[in-house]
């Protein structure tokens, strides 16, 4: 993959606080903007969503973000691949505590249907628009999203079985 130096931003995506991060483009749209962000990457040949996640940032809110970046405290983190370009993007989203809603990019990468699902059961992070937002990891009756830095840890049972016999 080839590196991107700090002039490779596109038109596209003035205003969007941006920053270079060992040789990787990384954006940082509002909500508001992260819809067409993903857009105009596709438009430009980003056509791969490789990887999306959550981050959950409680015990760690003195990161390191661009001028005119609130930091929240959980964050939606999305890798776009251009093959034509052999370019990597990367997009970190951040979403409020008090509403932990950002819009889904299922239609623009439907391969992100699972990811999205993974980031909603884990992290409680809903994406409005989602065609199955239901849990993919936990049962559809478990309480809670395990990956939150405030989850107890001691909440989650543990059930052994009875180890067979030699034969």
């Amino acid at each position: 993959m080839t590196e991107v130096t700090a002039d490779a931003a596109l038109p596209e995506f003035e205003g969007v606080p941006s920053a270079v991060v060992r040789g990787r483009l990384v954006l940082h749209p509002s909500r508001d903007r992260y819809l067409e962000t993903c857009r105009s990457l596709r438009e430009a040949t980003f056509a791969m969503c490789s990887d999306l996640c959550g981050v959950d940032y409680l015990r760690h809110p003195g990161r390191d973000l661009p001028d005119g970046v609130t930091a929240e405290r959980f964050e939606v983190v999305v890798n776009l691949l251009s093959l034509d370009r052999a370019e990597r993007v990367m997009i970190r989203l951040q979403v409020p505590e008090s509403d932990p809603v950002v819009p889904t990019i299922v239609p623009l990468y439907p391969g992100a249907e699972a990811m999205e699902r993974e980031t909603f059961d884990m992290f409680g992070v809903r994406f409005e628009g989602h065609p199955d937002l239901t849990r993919i990891l936990m049962p559809e009756d478990w309480e809670g999203h395990p990956l939150r830095k405030d989850y107890s840890p001691g909440r989650v049972p543990v059930q052994f079985k009875q180890a067979p016999g030699p034969r």
